[in-house]
């Protein structure tokens, strides 16, 4: 009988801790497929300080511009203003940021770190991207 007890003991541990470990090697997944759907966007005032948006809903078609629409419409929002449409939006402020022209400050972004090839209006962003907007020469 004790041989019995310490054997359903031993084998409901065992149970136990496979259960324990698939669902910690399960867990990171399912918020790791989370944060896919979203895209982080960080503006850098260049002056030490950011705003940063870690949950824009990712959607099809979903663009830089897209991006800065959607922090305009959030609680803690950001102001921007542009020119043009589609392949010739340019953003020119963000908040009291404004581009200066040549020489000057500017506005440029990055998307996972590599630098704009494209406008804003039609660079097309893929779950999980990170947008940088900096302001600096």
């Amino acid at each position: 009988m004790f041989y019995s007890i310490a054997r359903n003991s031993r084998r409901t541990w065992i149970i136990a801790t496979l259960i324990m470990l698939a669902a910690s090697v399960t867990c990171p997944a399912n918020s790791a497929d989370e944060n896919a759907q979203h895209v982080r966007l960080t503006i850098d005032y260049g002056d030490g300080v950011q705003k940063s948006f870690t949950t824009i809903p990712w959607k099809d078609k979903l663009t830089v511009f897209g991006a800065l629409q959607a922090a305009a419409i959030h609680p803690r929002s950001i102001k921007f203003s542009y020119t043009g449409s589609g392949e010739t939006i340019f953003i020119t402020a963000i908040d009291d940021a404004t581009n200066e022209g040549a020489g000057g400050s500017n506005w440029r972004y990055t998307v996972n770190e590599k630098p704009a090839r494209y406008s804003a209006g039609i660079a097309e962003l893929k779950p999980g991207d990170t947008v940088l907007w900096k302001f600096g020469r």
